[in-house]
């Protein structure tokens, strides 16, 4: 028996730091299981299978700002190396599992008036995600959102004494058995605010088991498909797994 990470580096041929890295990315399984822990301790003989993350694609480009469609599983301070931008800063930040469009700034004043339209909630995003259960009208969300850590991690939940101000419009797009397509916008931006919305509804994202998915996938299926702000709109084409469900 040894360690999942070190198995792996020895398997490919890599660093115990990088194959642990795959591993916390949710990259790696053996059979049709995803490895979760790192350390967990395996038989010498597993052979595990690495999945290979989407290459990052530029949507837009010009003096002011780059959009990118971001792959799922891929961190947003690593964009920077992988689009060859030094000069760049995030303007906004999705989560690792979260795909779609990303905004980074290629001037300070640009990033300055960016920020403060984020502020003023001038600054319109729409989602879609598969969610568990069948959903079919369209619903207003309005319940304040509290965030601390759990387990060295974000977590957030709904709370009246503690939370902020969340807002999220939820709308059916597609049904597909027990599983339903929705579309999402949010008018503010709180920790994992649709995560904690849908959840609260009893409608998680798939494969959002932090907030009670209670299906496997290979990452938390939700997407952001659009957003505009200071004269700009772009839109990031959805990924297979978001197109249709299985």
């Amino acid at each position: 028996m040894e360690k999942a990470y070190k198995l792996l580096a020895m398997q490919e041929g890599i660093s115990n730091k990088k194959a642990k890295d795959l591993i916390d990315r949710g990259l790696v399984y053996y059979l049709d299981k995803k490895i979760k822990i790192a350390r967990a301790q395996m038989p010498n003989d597993i052979y595990f299978r690495v999945e290979e993350l989407d290459k990052v694609k530029i949507i837009y480009q010009d003096e002011n700002i780059v959009a990118i469609n971001k792959p799922a599983l891929l961190d947003t301070y690593e964009l920077a190396e992988a689009i060859e931008e030094d000069e760049t800063e995030l303007i906004h930040r999705l989560d690792r599992d979260t795909s779609g469009v990303l905004l980074l700034a290629r001037n300070s004043d640009f990033l300055e008036d960016a920020i403060e339209a984020f502020k003023q909630r001038k600054v319109k995003k729409r989602y879609v995600a598969w969610v568990e259960g069948v959903f079919c009208e369209e619903i207003k969300i309005d319940a304040p959102i509290a965030t601390h850590k759990q387990g060295g991690k974000a977590f957030s939940e709904i709370n009246e004494e503690r939370g902020r101000p969340a807002v999220t419009i939820v709308k059916p797009l597609e049904i597909q058995g027990k599983k339903s397509k929705v579309e999402i916008e949010i008018m503010t931006g709180r920790t994992h605010q649709i995560r904690v919305h849908l959840s609260s509804i009893g409608h998680p994202i798939v494969g959002d088991e932090r907030y009670g998915s209670v299906t496997r996938s290979k990452r938390i299926l939700l997407h952001a498909k659009a957003i505009s702000l200071l004269g700009y709109a772009f839109e990031a084409k959805e990924p297979k797994d978001i197109q249709k469900y299985k």
